[in-house]
């Protein structure tokens, strides 16, 4: 009898194409399809031309702009520097060359890559999908494995449609439970990582199980996966359901008619046996979770919203106490400040973490007729134009504007330095994206992370804040 087997596992048995190294635990890997940007693959394209490679299934791949981008109109000081304009333009001519449809900044569907793959219909349960972004663990939300890989990967996979590939280690996060009103899918992936570590998954694949996340929409649930990788995760899946196919069918390039009856059939298998042994487990309680924020420098150096800065000199890895002490400093903060001490300039809801319609709309019910504070400045990037359109549709444009919001064209934007969407030095951002780095959004910049409804929070008190105080304001 077949022993127990893991979703993650199925889906690498199901794409092997050969073992590489036993003792290693690699294999060659089938990879279905993978999305391109202008930041990533130009020297991957260098690489083919070089060798005067072909790209071996164009059609499995997508091109679209979304790094260095402006999400500025000309008309409103919008531009586009002369290295990020070369970019663009070598990305062109290489999906040109090689017969890869490309999105440029102007096309129709032009968007973050992780945001119009899914849209589109492009990422698909079953499927394993690798892209020259780490965020690409979010397609595990459909029941796909993705995860990103580097440039000469990239190059590798365009020639050969494989990737030489280490299977990971597996970890299963159970949460179970109802979740508190104005608790979202980014507070549970942060107190994940708060509790675990900044590599707390590193070297495995974690499957996300329990009542609280099959409670969960499609988008929330990208939001969990993009999100894994910032606790090392290098992969990360939710088996595909109901919500699951509700959201694919009839997307532009989801399976259509008869094909669709029966790629559906084969999808409600995707799941984990019973009895299928993890070689980690971790619970959460859904009650237990609050509206979180980050604090320092990393993903895991979170607390609740209405919590207090940390002490380093309770920290008993001596590690970790230096982590903070230095982020304490970068971050100009001090142990045992409440969080609604800290003053912020800049509010921003985007990135391919938070930035489809779900995130939009959230965030346009905390601000829907207030007005952002005095000497804020806050700024709304849509994940995609197909988001952009529905948002307009609604009307949500209307409601960030009025409320002083600058609503922007598509792009990966303030989630991190490479366009013109930089922080200046010292400046302070509720920031709805994945990283909190040291200068991550702008050179000597300050960010923290929490969902868009406690950015819209935030940008209404002028410091942090939780913004379960707008949702319950009558």
């Amino acid at each position: 009898m077949e022993r127990p087997r893991t979703l993650y596992d199925k889906l690498v048995d199901s794409h092997a194409v050969r073992p590489l190294d036993a003792a290693a635990g690699t294999l060659l890997l089938y990879v279905d399809r993978t999305v391109l940007n202008e930041y990533t693959s130009p020297q991957a394209f260098t690489g083919l031309r070089e060798a005067g490679r072909r790209v071996w299934r164009p059609g499995a791949a997508l091109g679209t702009v979304d790094h260095v981008n402006p999400t500025r109109s000309a008309r409103a000081g919008g531009r586009t520097d002369p290295g990020a304009a070369r970019q663009m333009s070598y990305f062109a001519a290489n999906c040109r060359d090689f017969g890869i449809e490309m999105y440029d900044a102007l096309h129709p569907g032009q968007g973050i890559e992780h945001v119009v793959m899914a849209e589109t219909g492009r990422v698909l349960p079953g499927m394993v999908i690798a892209a020259g972004d780490s965020h690409t663990t979010t397609y595990g939300a459909f029941g796909a494995l993705g995860f990103g890989i580097g440039t000469s990967d990239i190059e590798h996979y365009l020639a050969t449609q494989t990737l030489a590939y280490r299977r990971l280690e597996t970890m299963r996060v159970t949460v179970e439970g109802r979740l508190g009103a104005g608790v979202r899918a980014k507070d549970i992936v942060m107190a994940l990582i708060a509790r675990i570590g900044a590599d707390g998954a590193q070297g495995h694949a974690i499957e996300f199980q329990g009542s609280a996340i099959r409670a969960l929409s499609v988008e929330a649930r990208m939001t969990i996966c993009n999100m894994a990788v910032e606790c090392g995760a290098r992969g990360a899946l939710v088996a595909p359901d109901e919500t699951v196919f509700a959201y694919l069918e009839g997307r532009p390039h989801a399976p259509q008619g008869a094909a669709w009856q029966a790629a559906r059939a084969a999808w409600e298998g995707l799941a984990s046996d019973p009895g299928a042994v993890f070689g980690r487990e971790v619970a959460l309680d859904a009650a237990g979770i609050a509206p979180m924020l980050s604090w320092g420098t990393s993903p895991d150096q979170a607390i609740p919203a209405g919590g207090r800065i940390p002490d380093p000199a309770a920290e008993p890895d001596p590690e970790r106490r230096r982590g903070m002490e230095r982020a304490l400093g970068y971050m100009g903060l001090r142990p045992g400040q409440a969080a609604a001490e800290i003053a912020i300039g800049h509010a921003f809801i985007g990135s391919c973490t938070n930035a489809r319609i779900e995130d939009l709309r959230d965030a346009a019910r905390i601000l829907r007729g207030r007005r952002i504070a005095p000497g804020v400045a806050g700024i709304v990037v849509p994940g995609s134009r197909a988001v952009r359109r529905q948002a307009e549709a609604e009307g949500l444009d209307r409601i960030f504007r009025a409320a002083g919001f600058d609503w922007r064209e598509p792009g990966c934007s303030m989630c991190l330095a490479m366009n013109d969407d930089v922080l200046p030095p010292g400046a302070r951002c509720a920031s709805s994206t994945n990283r909190n780095f040291e200068g991550r959004q702008g050179s000597g910049s300050r960010t923290h992370l929490m969902s868009p409804a406690m950015v819209a929070a935030a940008a209404l008190a002028g410091h942090l804040a939780d913004s379960r105080a707008y949702e319950t304001e009558t």
